[in-house]
């Protein structure tokens, strides 16, 4: 510092930690909920599995699961951490669709992730908490306003797009 020259502010980034959002949605139905987990491991997603079976769809008799290909989304993982019968029992519920590898854009969570990005989670939060917090607001003020996906993306716009994936 001199005299005659300008103030000098050093900035030191802080991270507060890291953590995993889960987003279910629901097109049809104009819903979607945000589940925050501390890690995104192979536990996380089976016992979001079976929260989706016995928790937010207990009465479906078919639940429609449309996911990426992370390595953790497999319905196989269910045996690693439940009993057997328990396993089978949620699995039979559940028709899963992959998207096709490096689409995931093609999902219409990816499209509320986006949303979920734009307008909640890309200011700095200071811990799970708050994030959770955050996101329980920008989900339910979604949800009571009726918010819908635009999806635009129909099947011819698909074999164009997606020519490689269907030969000819």
């Amino acid at each position: 510092m001199e005299k005659g020259r300008s103030k000098k502010i050093d900035y030191q980034y802080q991270r507060n930690g890291t953590c995993n959002i889960f987003m279910i949605s629901e097109p049809f139905n104009n819903f979607r909920e945000c589940k925050v987990t501390q890690t995104r491991k192979k536990q996380d997603f089976a016992e979001l599995l079976k929260d989706l079976s016995d928790i937010y769809y207990p009465e479906a008799k078919t639940i429609r699961l449309v996911m990426d290909n992370l390595n953790i989304h497999k319905l196989s993982i269910l045996y690693r951490y439940y009993p057997p019968e328990e396993s089978r029992r949620i699995i039979k519920r559940f028709e899963v669709h992959y998207t096709p590898v490096h689409g995931s854009w093609l999902n219409i969570a990816e499209i509320e992730l986006s949303a979920m990005s734009r307008q909640c989670t890309k200011k700095r939060l200071p811990d799970i908490e708050t994030l959770k917090k955050e996101l329980n607001a920008w989900v339910n003020e979604r949800n009571i306003r009726n918010i819908i996906v635009n999806w635009r993306f129909r099947t011819g716009d698909a074999r164009i797009k997606l020519r490689r994936l269907y030969p000819s």
